[in-house]
């Protein structure tokens, strides 16, 4: 009876470990389509396991409303030159984003251009 106890515990901790090293793929988002959007910084979540970008931008026709921008590990973007206060809340920033499959307005960040000019890079094209 413990050897069969002991092997359930087993599986159900093999199980629950697998999912901490499971990580979604970029499925959702359009592969060879990208969007510009030009608008302000709402939030910069520096946060693991991915940033995130809110921003306020126009919509195809023309409403502002938020935006969701999902962006590499901070480990990555670091690499890449971005910092914690790269983008501020008030900024207006153009970026570059592969939208959500789905029509909802999230995406996936490519680069984005700072209100100085500066084009931080984050996924590759």
């Amino acid at each position: 009876m413990r050897r069969i106890a002991a092997a359930a515990l087993g599986l159900g901790l093999l199980a629950a470990a697998s999912g901490a090293l499971a990580h979604h793929s970029g499925a959702m988002f359009e592969p060879t389509k990208t969007i510009t959007l030009t608008g302000t910084i709402k939030e910069f979540n520096w946060t693991n396991p991915h940033a995130w970008v809110h921003i306020m931008a126009p919509n195809a026709a023309g409403v502002v409303h938020p935006w969701a921008v999902e962006c590499s590990t901070i480990n990555i973007i670091a690499r890449k030159g971005w910092k914690a206060t790269s983008l501020k809340p008030g900024d207006r920033v153009t970026m570059v984003v592969r939208p959500a499959r789905d029509g909802r307005a999230e995406g996936l960040m490519m680069n984005v251009t700072l209100p100085g000019g500066t084009i931080l890079y984050d996924h590759n094209y």
